[in-house]
């Protein structure tokens, strides 16, 4: 088992900055997921671990020992790629043992491995198929299978999820996070996928162009985001953003966004009360915009008047796309809701839940 660190890492492409002075520290047997927008810079965070891309600045360590210089193959470390990558002609059973072959592991000993992994991941009756007669969620497990019989220190998985349907996503996410926690071993996993991201980690580092963003639990990510990139991209629908100003009138303080007035919970006055006549930007999210009728009686409710755009009933919950000004935003509603498209309704915002934020370069939370 081992705890990893990339130590104020940076790669260049040319005059491509890929990475850019990434600094983590990995604990042991952590589950930690890389994610961000495609071109982040996420996959080659992984690649430099793997030691497929070489380091342009500072150094990653695998168990206390840097690894810059060591090959790839002494590292210690297994790869699960979005592509399964499996060998057509051979057997589920040879495609697994095939890396324990090349180091000449004695047959027993590959057999044994092979047929503890093939239990673990629930296919012991695959072994003598060939690739061809597999799903695609099936090649999935055999591709993470044959990085188990590795018995490596720290796993690492690229996207491994973007070839299966919306089902077995669901399913194969579930059994990986099943497989962690069996193996007690370190995994790394990047996606550009926030809700695997949510549903997986123990932490997850957000990366924006190279940049590390903000690591965190996936709870204080989305409680607590630290800039409005993570506060959009944590969260599905995305938060809604307003451009406002904190303004004070008949003694209390307001979010004024120009086409509404919402008041400041008495609990943040003093957090935000600095900011009085300043520019901010107001977040707020779907889930915390409601259809009065149906709004939580425990809240601090502020209501909004809005044109109602587009209505997408989702079963259990309505998506509404709402129109104040010249700004749209998106609500999830009580199912029992009655908006219909074009009707002028009320909404209100739990601002017990609202977030702030500097209007600046960072754009960083206000705290």
């Amino acid at each position: 088992m081992a705890s990893v660190t990339y130590d104020h890492v940076t790669k260049r492409f040319g005059d491509v900055v890929a990475v850019n002075d990434l600094d983590i520290q990995i604990e042991d047997k952590e589950f930690l997921v890389l994610v961000g927008p495609s071109g982040c810079g996420k996959t080659t965070a992984l690649r430099l671990l793997a030691g497929l891309e070489e380091i342009t600045e500072g150094t990653i360590s695998i168990a206390d020992r840097i690894v810059n210089d060591v090959p790839p193959k002494d590292r210690d470390i297994a790869m699960v790629f979005q592509s399964y990558a499996l060998y057509p002609h051979m057997s589920v059973f040879d495609n697994m043992a095939f890396g324990l072959k090349l180091r000449k592991t004695p047959k027993d000993e590959i057999k044994r491995r092979v047929q503890e992994a093939a239990e673990i991941l629930g296919i012991e009756s695959l072994l003598d198929r060939k690739p061809r007669q597999l799903s695609g969620g099936q090649r999935q497990r055999v591709a993470v299978g044959r990085a188990i019989v590795r018995e490596p220190k720290v796993f690492l998985f690229d996207e491994p999820l973007s070839n299966l349907d919306a089902k077995l996503r669901v399913q194969t996410r579930a059994e990986i996070s099943k497989l962690h926690a069996r193996l007690a071993t370190t995994f790394i996993y990047v996606t550009h996928d926030q809700v695997e991201a949510m549903t997986m980690a123990s932490r997850i580092a957000v990366i924006e162009n190279g940049l590390l963003q903000q690591l965190d639990t996936p709870q204080n990510l989305y409680d607590l985001p630290a800039n409005v990139f993570v506060a959009g991209f944590i969260g599905s629908p995305a938060m809604n953003f307003f451009n406002a100003k904190v303004e004070r009138s008949n003694g209390k303080l307001y979010i004024n966004e120009g086409t509404f007035q919402v008041p400041i919970p008495e609990n943040r006055v003093n957090i935000y009360g600095p900011f009085e006549g300043k520019k901010v930007i107001f977040g707020i999210r779907p889930e915390n915009v409601h259809d009065p009728a149906f709004a939580p009686p425990s809240i601090q409710s502020a209501p909004v008047e809005v044109k109602v755009d587009v209505t997408e009933l989702m079963g259990n919950e309505i998506f509404v796309y709402l129109v104040t000004g010249n700004t749209s935003f998106v609500g999830r509603v009580d199912p029992r809701t009655k908006f219909t498209m074009g009707d002028k309704v009320q909404v209100v915002f739990n601002m017990d839940n609202m977030h702030l934020f500097r209007i600046d370069d960072n754009q960083e939370a206000i705290r």
